[in-house]
Order: C-alpha cells, then structure tokens, then sequence
C-alpha cells in the first residue's frame, strides 16, 4: 500500500490554502482504502493537520479580516504563524497556526478563537474527529471544513461564501478560456444532470491527444438556444470554424443542427453508440435486450455499410412488434457508423464511437457532488459542474489511441472524401 507523506512545512500550508480557498473540492488527492488502523492512523495525521489549519486560518480570518500584502487597515493585524498542539480525542496533532497580534500595542497576541476552543474543550476534539472519521470513510470530504470549523464557532455561512466565491471564480476563469493557440480536432458535448437542472459540456482533444474541458451551459442538449449558445460561445473563444472537425454527441437532434449551424455542414458528426444502445434496449421487454446487444455491437464491428445493413434488416424485423425500437434503431442510422466509414484503427474507432470520454469526466464529477441533494439553482450547478470538470481535468490523460489522430487529421483534410461523405449521408 502506498504511503501518503506531507513531510515539508510548505506541503502542509499548500494544502491547508486549498482547503480555505476551496473546501467543496477537499483533498482530492487522497485515495486511500482503509485496510488497517495504521492507514486510517495515517491519514488521519495527513488529512486532520490540514483541514484544521485551514479551520484554524478562516477562524483567524474572521478576527484580523482577509489578509492584504502591505499595511493591515484593522485593529488586529496577522503576524507570521507559529506552532501549535490540538488533541483529537485519543491523538494529538501537531499544526502550524497563524498568529495575530493587537496593532500599536507590542506583545499584545490575540488568540485565534479556533484555537482557544478547542484547547479549552476536549469535547470539542472528540466531535471534530468523528466529523474527520467520516469524511475518511466515505472519501467524500466536501462538508469536513465547514462542519469543523462551526464546531469551533467559526460560521458555516462564512465557509459557505468562501465555497461559492471560490467555486464562482473557478466558472469565471473556465468561461474565459482561450483556444486560439490550441488546433482542437475532435469535440465531445454531452449533458450532466444535477437534480432538476441540466448542464451540456464540451471537451476537446487536440492532435497530441491531450484532452481540455471547453465550456458549459446550463440547460440540456435537446433545447437548440442552449446547444447554439455553447457552439456560438467556443467559436468566440477561439474555437473557430475554417477547419473540419469530428463532433461526438449524445444524437440529440437540436445539437445535430446547431453543429451545422454554426461550424457548417462539412464537419462528420458520430452519434454515441452507447446512447443509441440505452435507446433502442429502453423500447423493448427484458426478454429481448441481451440479443439486440449483442447484434448491434456486432454490427459496429463490419464495414460501414454492412453494419448499417444489417442493422436497417433487424429494425424492419421489429417494426410490426416494436415500432418505437424499430424508429430509434433508423433514426441517425448513417451516423452510427461515421468512424468505421474513416478506417481508423480499432482503438481509435472505440474512443471516437461514443462519449465515453466526457462520461467518465462526468463521473469524477458526480464523485465530487454527490452528497448534494438540494440544487437551488442553475447557477449553483454551473459552478459546482465547472469546479469538478476542472479538478478531474488534472487527472486526465491522453485520448486512447492518440497515435493515430494524424489518421484522423489526413481524412478531415481530404476534400474528396468530404464529398463521399456527402453522398453516404
């Protein structure tokens, strides 16, 4: 088992910054299973030193204010850090705390309220570590900040602000991103649910394969405003057209046009399999769903126009039984098969045949938000929806298959076969 080690008195500040500035992404780089009491000791040490300095420097900030570089303007003013002990019910630990002091007076230290509490109270210390146990347990450690630090009277609202401000900034500085130095290739846009409110992302690989998260909207992939207004949003910022690109989607037809719409007809489009198989699997009884599985990953694996042909002779089968299944099985039927018409190596036509890529995103993204059960509004989805994508961003690596992207280059390049796609469509 790997051992998780802050061994340096600037790591454990780095980190106890992050957990101040932004405690709704607490400690993501923690992801380690409780096999002993000597990891759980462990991590304790690691994680409990942190988020009570980040505890103890918001307890501080409410007393000298936030800190500003050059003269303090209030009565108490922040005067270096120094260290300290706070026991944990049966532990104690070692943490670097700031330290105030009353401006004009020399010597007058003001204790940071935190602090003193918990110095004072030992019951304090057993809740504190039962709030940090179960931020462990469940790896889940979005409210281990702001419940800690009100149990020393340090408000939840002021820890709340904090999130949002730092989760805000986050949105504002993925809104403004620019792509005009980066030749983005290929665009994946699919949706995120977050309770009543929907959010359609896009990520785009570039040729190396290195993958970034372009922009967000709030609202689904079937209403055109929003899917033309995120389109009309990455061409502002430099995703222009001019150069064919592959779009990758989840097939909802409102996103099929604003793709012509704003980057021109020209540009192959691949429908998600996986959705298409949801969709069709959805129109039938249980009874049948494992064969028409197998039969339609089978037909991805023909030639194009075997595979299409194959599938049009199964939907006509099912048209009298199952009209519904027979309909979404027809529907964007060309476009089910745009990667295997390309002749991209098999690794490749596995990443580009579905939005996958963005899905899994979308799943560190639920990691993060999924003790949220109250979505008050879209603009709190956007912003918890940006501070995720760009957290699980860090951990992203390069496209599947990105060896062969030159492939995929050469052919958007090639004028004659955008004209053979024209007449297969």
């Amino acid at each position: 088992m790997a051992a998780y080690q802050i061994s340096e008195r600037s790591d454990r500040r780095a980190l106890a910054e992050f957990l101040q500035k932004e405690g709704q992404l607490l400690l993501p780089m923690v992801e380690l299973i409780e096999r002993s009491q000597e990891a759980v000791d462990e991590l304790i040490d690691v994680t409990g030193r942190a988020t009570l300095e980040a505890v103890l420097a918001l307890s501080a900030q409410g007393v000298a204010g936030p800190k500003h570089p050059g003269k303090e303007a209030g009565a108490v003013r922040w005067h270096g850090r120094q260290h300290g002990l706070v026991s944990l019910s049966d532990r104690k630990i070692r943490v670097t705390k700031p330290r105030l002091r009353r401006k004009g007076l020399q010597g007058s230290e003001v204790e940071v309220p935190a602090y003193a509490a918990l110095r004072q109270r030992s019951d304090l210390g057993k809740r504190m570590l039962q709030i940090l146990m179960r931020g462990v347990s469940t790896r889940n450690y979005e409210a281990v900040v702001p419940e800690m630090a009100d149990t020393v009277g340090v408000s939840k609202s002021s820890v709340r602000r904090e999130v949002i401000a730092a989760s805000a900034e986050t949105l504002r500085e993925l809104s403004e991103r620019r792509f005009d130095a980066i030749d983005i290739l290929i665009i994946y846009i699919d949706g995120l649910v977050f309770g009543q409110h929907r959010v359609l992302a896009a990520i785009g690989i570039d040729p190396t394969g290195k993958k970034h998260v372009l922009g967000l909207k709030d609202g689904a992939s079937e209403n055109a405003v929003v899917a033309q207004g995120l389109l009309e949003d990455l061409v502002a910022r430099g995703v222009a057209p001019g150069r064919r690109r592959l779009f990758v989607i989840d097939g909802a037809k409102a996103l099929r046009k604003a793709i012509d719409s704003v980057y021109g007809q020209d540009n192959p489009v691949q429908r998600c399999r996986q959705h298409k198989v949801r969709n069709v699997l959805g129109y039938l009884p249980e009874a049948d769903r494992q064969r028409m599985l197998q039969t339609m990953k089978a037909a991805w694996k023909l030639p194009a126009t075997e595979g299409a042909a194959r599938l049009e002779k199964e939907a006509k089968a099912l048209e009298k039984a199952y009209p519904s299944a027979a309909a979404s099985l027809r529907e964007g039927l060309a476009e089910m098969f745009t990667v295997s018409r390309l002749g991209l190596p098999t690794p490749l036509q596995r990443c580009l045949g579905s939005t996958n890529v963005i899905e899994s995103t979308f799943s560190g993204t639920r990691s993060r938000t999924r003790r949220i059960s109250h979505w008050q509004s879209g603009d709190m989805a956007l912003r918890w929806a940006a501070s995720a994508l760009i957290e699980t961003e860090k951990q992203f690596r390069r496209l599947m298959g990105y060896q062969f992207l030159w492939m995929l280059e050469a052919h958007l390049q090639n004028a004659e076969m955008v004209a053979s796609e024209k007449k297969v469509s």
